[in-house]
């Protein structure tokens, strides 16, 4: 099973580019985050011709997190736990019915800029819920993925210029320590695990010439549970989507799960 992560920047914006990039790639699952649109808005038709299953949870202008599945899905549920004034769509999950059923997390992690200051405690508080809601699902010993934009640099390797991040939520101690402890649970980072040396990015800013420069940053992360983790077989950044035509400032990271 193919299963990728896709900060899509809008979904209007990418109404092209995405459906471009799921003919030629053709993942079996796909989390998308930041639709920036309302459930009743999204555009689902165009998925569902190209066999995809279409859940979402979206929100007006902003946020907004989505799953595309060509199998299956149940007990999709949407928003994380522990935190009912939460209006944020950032989080669904849902299982895929594979030949051996896998629950899918998708999630947009805040951003916590400027820090400090309100913003960054939401981001913490966020990594905090999600780490009380991943030890629940680790807990059921099943294959399980985290995956998604959780705008954390988790160390300087994954920097072109980490010296650029040093005051910047993504790349702040506590936000490193948050991320950390969530990979203390038993979490794998699927990418790394395949491809341990540095260079390797998956978001380029839109300003300052950051993807002719190749000064990115990898932010966008497929954590699995230990069951998951036996099955991983391959994992990539589709970093050649940067490059096309109207991309979004994110792009495609994948695993091949071997179930």
């Amino acid at each position: 099973m193919k299963l990728a992560t896709f900060n899509i920047n809008g979904i209007k914006a990418r109404i092209e580019a995405l459906p471009a990039w799921l003919a030629a790639a053709s993942p079996d699952v796909v989390c998308l985050q930041e639709i920036k649109s309302v459930d009743q808005a999204f555009p689902r038709e165009i998925f569902e011709t190209m066999g995809y299953r279409v859940e979402t949870h979206g929100q007006k202008s902003f946020n907004g997190v989505a799953i595309l599945s060509k199998l299956p899905l149940e007990d999709v549920t949407r928003g994380l736990p522990g935190d009912e004034a939460d209006e944020q769509a950032r989080w669904i999950e849902a299982t895929v019915m594979a030949h051996r059923p896998i629950r899918v997390c998708g999630l947009y992690l805040p951003n916590g800029n400027p820090a400090p200051g309100p913003k960054y405690d939401y981001k913490l508080g966020w990594m905090a819920r999600m780490e009380a809601r991943a030890r629940a699902l680790l807990a059921l010993e099943e294959p399980t993925v985290f995956c998604g934009d959780y705008n954390v640099i988790p160390q300087d390797a994954d920097a072109a210029r980490p010296e650029l991040w040093t005051t910047d939520a993504l790349a702040l101690p506590a936000s490193r320590a948050a991320f950390r402890q969530l990979m203390a649970l038993g979490l794998t980072d699927a990418f790394r695990a395949r491809n341990p040396a540095p260079g390797h990015y998956s978001f380029w800013d839109y300003q300052a010439g950051a993807w002719e420069r190749n000064n990115g940053i990898r932010i966008d992360h497929l954590l699995l549970s230990p069951q998951a983790a036996d099955l991983l077989t391959e994992a990539q950044i589709d970093k050649q989507v940067r490059a096309g035509d109207k991309p979004s400032d994110h792009v495609p990271v994948w695993v091949n799960l071997d179930i």
